[in-house]
């Protein structure tokens, strides 16, 4: 049972008291792996990802049937000051679009086998233009950390979180460079697609927010360069650690929401693999920054859970092997 978020303090009580790996049972599954039909090592990284993944379940010889995708979407006062190729009345015509089947997300969902839920975020009350003030209050961070630690199906057994927001990559860079340091250029890409002249202009904006918001722990970050949707991807990546639940992380903006939590709580991200390396320049410094190896590096730059759903079939892949193959002993094979 998920404990009720009464405040931002009890937010940051429950990443810093969340539950870690059954510890039994990733060792009875690090047993089970050394007794498989193969070589030692011969799966390279899906051996570790199922073992990984066991400990989090509590099994040793775990399944996935139940993946859970849930995909946010917000709006940005920042974007009043022109740091997106696209307005934000685009954002409500992804959700619709979303809620039809008919986005890149749907599909991915699909061929993982996985529920997609869509969350839409208060679209009509963009936050506030980080720049002149606080993106959010703390009552709307934490009404947007709700939606996500409420949206997590606690009978899911994995989980990925995308997001939709013109101009997020905005707050998401802002975010990482209050985080880990370093200057705005540093951490600011094109996004969907801005020129030179709107990459600088860009820049600026981050480092305008950075300058008046670029302290306090990652709740205070979130709060003043944050997003809703951002948010919620947090507090959903945090619920599903209470839970139990392994999370597949996607790009840059999940990423920056991610970091958040790291902040606050250095294993808070223990239970999360990097499902890719975006596109977006930074987001391959960011998940150095967090110590993460993305299983997949394809170019995407779409957001919405995209690449964290497409990494879905390979930790599918890597337990099916570890779990369903046949010990030395059961298939008769000499294992000397």
């Amino acid at each position: 049972m998920l404990p009720e978020l009464k405040d931002l303090n009890s937010f940051r009580t429950a990443l810093t008291s969340a539950p870690d790996t059954d510890q039994a049972a990733r060792q009875a599954a690090e047993e089970r792996n050394g007794q498989l039909t193969k070589p030692p090592g011969a799966l390279g990284r899906l051996e570790d990802l199922a073992i990984w993944y066991a400990g989090w379940r509590g099994d040793a010889q775990p399944q996935i049937n139940a993946p859970q995708v849930i995909v946010f979407a917000g709006n940005h006062g920042v974007t009043s000051q022109g740091v997106s190729a696209f307005p934000p009345e685009v954002t409500v015509q992804m959700v619709m679009n979303f809620e039809h089947g008919g986005a890149a997300i749907n599909q991915l969902a699909k061929a993982a086998g996985a529920k997609m839920d869509v969350h839409a975020l208060d679209l009509d009350n963009p936050t506030a233009d980080f720049t002149q003030g606080p993106a959010m209050s703390e009552d709307e961070l934490l009404t947007a950390l709700r939606t996500g630690w409420n949206a997590v199906d606690p009978a899911a057994d994995l989980l990925v979180v995308g997001e939709m927001g013109i101009g997020n990559t905005t707050p998401a860079a802002a975010i990482a460079c209050a985080l880990f340091g370093g200057e705005a250029a540093d951490w600011t890409g094109r996004g969907t697609g801005v020129d030179d002249a709107g990459l600088a202009n860009k820049t600026r904006v981050v480092a305008e927010g950075v300058a008046l918001h670029g302290s306090g722990d990652g709740v205070d970050i979130l709060r003043c360069l944050g997003g809703r949707e951002i948010a919620a991807m947090a507090g959903a990546i945090a619920a599903a650690r209470v839970l139990r639940i392994p999370v597949i992380l996607d790009g840059f903006i999940c990423t920056a929401a991610a970091a958040c939590l790291a902040n606050v709580s250095g294993g808070a991200l223990d239970h999360t693999v990097a499902g890719h390396q975006s596109a977006e320049g930074a987001h391959a410094a960011m998940l150095a920054k967090l110590g993460k190896d993305p299983l997949l590096s394809l170019g995407l730059r779409l957001g919405e859970g995209s690449g964290g759903a497409l990494a879905i079939n390979i930790l599918k892949s890597a337990v099916a092997c570890h779990s369903g193959m046949a010990t030395f002993a059961e298939a008769g094979v000499s294992d000397s």
